[in-house]
């Protein structure tokens, strides 16, 4: 009997020295994100349109800005310019007009296109906005602005406010 006992002993010892086998799972998730149509224009730009210091108005002024803008790769946009806040006509884009005091003001127009014929550039898609394909990445255009020949008026700082809109 001591034997047998001895022996389921060591059987039992044996059992508990038997390493356990290691058992393993695996399922999968996903990482996801959606990205939607959309347009910035970015802070640091548009660049003033500035014609610089000027005395009588007898030949074109000509000058730039840039404005720079990021839309998501693939996104169609149009990138208009208002009538500014100064224009002898609301909302008409060919009036747009720079204002000292209360009465005196210096015109001005904007153009898509570098030798500044054409139509204007105005906020009205399809018809004078300029239109193209985002990249994802920051992407820059031109303003080409000009201060045709006009009656001088007196001295002083002419200003006008013009607002971008990117329509995506």
């Amino acid at each position: 009997m001591k034997k047998i006992h001895t022996i389921l002993i060591g059987a039992a010892v044996s059992m508990l020295a038997i390493p356990a086998m290691a058992a393993t799972v695996t399922n999968t998730f996903q990482a996801k994100i959606v990205i939607q149509n959309t347009c910035a224009v970015n802070l640091t730009a548009p660049t003033d349109l500035d014609f610089g210091t000027q005395g009588v108005l007898s030949a074109n002024v000509d000058t730039t800005s840039t404005i720079s803008f990021t839309c998501t790769s693939g996104a169609a946009y149009n990138i208009g310019l208002n009538a500014g806040a100064n224009a002898s006509s609301a909302g008409d884009v060919t009036t747009r007009r720079m204002k000292h005091g209360t009465a005196d003001y210096v015109a001005y127009q904007m153009y898509t296109a570098t030798g500044r014929t054409g139509a204007q550039w105005g906020d009205t898609v399809g018809t004078d906005t300029q239109a193209g394909t985002g990249t994802g990445t920051a992407q820059t255009t031109t303003v080409y602005g000009r201060v045709p020949p006009q009656a001088t008026p007196p001295a002083g700082n002419y200003v006008d406010t013009v607002t971008v809109t990117v329509t995506y």
